[in-house]
């Protein structure tokens, strides 16, 4: 098994090819469609990266795998699928994140939200293949709670459940994020599996102006996290997540990229003028009125 990874410094967001080299099948975790807010452009920059690298090492994508609908970047999931003939495979309780921002954006009724747009929603236990590849579901639920962890061989990628020590864990004040559910999921659960376990995280946020990591071992993980070690509590983890969380800002993308990625990755259907638009709403947490101002 090979591991290639891309990173986005936009989002801070890892992408990762999995293959088997002789089989040449191939997976990609976490694809990033750009988008620039300002502008309101999307581009295929990062993707077709990725597609390079498939394309030059004759790689046969078979999944295209998310560990969640993402709250921070864009999908490439769709363009991914429409140039290989990929599936794309998301957690089960993907219906309840789209129950949850369907109404939030007011999406149209048409927009289902029994998880249909992906081509398998996958839960804890399941087991797929990719040629040789085996690939692992791991139900890792806090940040969201259709998070899963994929473990393919003597590696795991956890998406927004784990960070690179010296990061911590995943935010966990999204719409039915859980700082309980995500203590198990990672305490109760990725803790478990053995020390030399590799862990491949979804985002590096390079604190203090470091080098990019994007691999650490579960051994080091439960020895050194700064959040949350093999000794730490759940009540000294929800307590210290639950204040740190009051104090973070909503990713930059927010808004656009939850409604593309409960989506599966697809852009809004275009009006009748064909432009496609996001749904942004003002104040989301309470009542606005006309002059902008809120109770």
């Amino acid at each position: 098994m090979n591991i290639h990874p891309f990173y986005d410094p936009a989002t801070f967001t890892l992408t990762y090819v999995v293959y088997d080299r002789p089989s040449k099948y191939a997976v990609v975790i976490d694809s990033v469609l750009d988008y620039d807010p300002v502008a309101s452009r999307t581009s295929t920059a990062s993707v077709e990266k990725v597609a390079a690298f498939l394309r030059d090492n004759n790689l046969r994508l078979f999944y295209v795998l998310e560990t969640h609908a993402h709250a921070d970047h864009l999908s490439g999931a769709q363009w991914l699928k429409r140039r290989f003939g990929a599936r794309t495979v998301i957690g089960e309780h993907i219906q309840e994140v789209q129950r949850t921002f369907k109404p939030l954006f007011d999406l149209p009724g048409d927009v289902p939200t029994d998880g249909s747009q992906f081509d398998r929603l996958v839960r804890d236990g399941d087991v797929l293949y990719a040629g040789t590849l085996r690939i692992e579901v791991i139900a890792t639920p806090g940040h969201t709670p259709a998070c899963v962890t994929y473990k393919i061989g003597d590696a795991i990628f956890t998406g927004d459940a784990l960070f690179i020590e010296d990061y911590g864990t995943g935010r966990c004040d999204f719409p039915k994020g859980d700082t309980a559910a995500l203590y198990t999921s990672v305490h109760d659960k990725l803790y478990e599996l053995p020390d030399e376990t590799r862990v491949f995280v979804g985002h590096d946020y390079q604190p203090n102006g470091r080098e990019l990591r994007y691999e650490t071992t579960i051994g080091k993980s439960k020895t050194s996290n700064i959040q949350l070690r093999r000794e730490t509590t759940k009540e000294e983890f929800v307590s210290f997540r639950t204040a740190r969380d009051a104090t973070l800002r909503p990713p930059r993308l927010l808004f656009p990229s939850v409604q593309v990625n409960v989506d599966a990755g697809r852009l809004p259907k275009p009006h009748a003028n064909g432009a496609r638009y996001f749904s942004i709403p003002v104040n989301p947490r309470g009542a606005t009125a006309d002059d902008g101002s809120t109770s």
